[in-house]
């Protein structure tokens, strides 16, 4: 156990998925209801992996500040993106460590993005509605060299999954379904 993970199960995990590719194939599937105002709760609803189903059961609760006319209920949508960047690059930091050998003592991430409220109400065609750019800053502490840490960093910039959404364009296919 490094980091609070078994790195031989997560080994083994990796075995298993470059012996059969169908194995790391992951489905995701949330569903957000609007609860009035601004407010919304998101259900995870299950994660398969392979042909393995795993049912999901937690809220995710997101909310506008009372100054953009929501009740502060939870997180708003820009500061859940940014978390789910951070969460997910922090998942490779953390196993890329692991697999190493490295013990973290500290592992921060911190991002930051300016979007322009112009945009996103239709006030100005050539204000984008949202991000232009992303910063953020790792900081990190372990039992590891600047160059293991540079070299983790290098694999998390390449590999992590949200990261990729983000900084590459991917294709979203929208439906909408008029209820009565």
């Amino acid at each position: 156990m490094i980091n609070n993970i078994d790195t031989t199960a997560l080994q083994g995990l990796a075995e298993s998925i470059a012996a059969d590719p169908a194995k790391g194939r992951m489905a995701f599937d949330v569903k957000t209801e609007w609860r009035g105002q601004f407010r919304t709760v998101t259900q995870p609803q299950t994660i398969t992996l392979g042909e393995q189903v795993i049912a999901r059961d937690l809220d995710i609760h997101a909310d506008e500040p009372p100054a953009l006319f929501g009740q502060d209920n939870g997180a708003n949508p820009q500061e859940l993106l940014l978390a789910a960047l951070n969460s997910c690059m922090s998942v490779g930091y953390v196993a890329g460590a692991a697999m190493r050998g490295i013990t973290l003592s500290k592992l921060e991430i911190r991002t930051k993005g300016t979007l322009d409220l112009r945009g996103f109400l239709g006030l100005d065609a050539a204000v984008p509605a949202g991000y232009e750019q992303l910063h953020y800053e790792v900081t990190i502490a372990g039992n590891a060299t600047a160059e293991q840490f540079a070299e983790i960093h290098a694999e998390v910039m390449r590999l992590s999954p949200n990261r990729f959404n983000l900084a590459n364009a991917i294709r979203l296919e929208a439906e909408l379904i008029v209820s009565d």
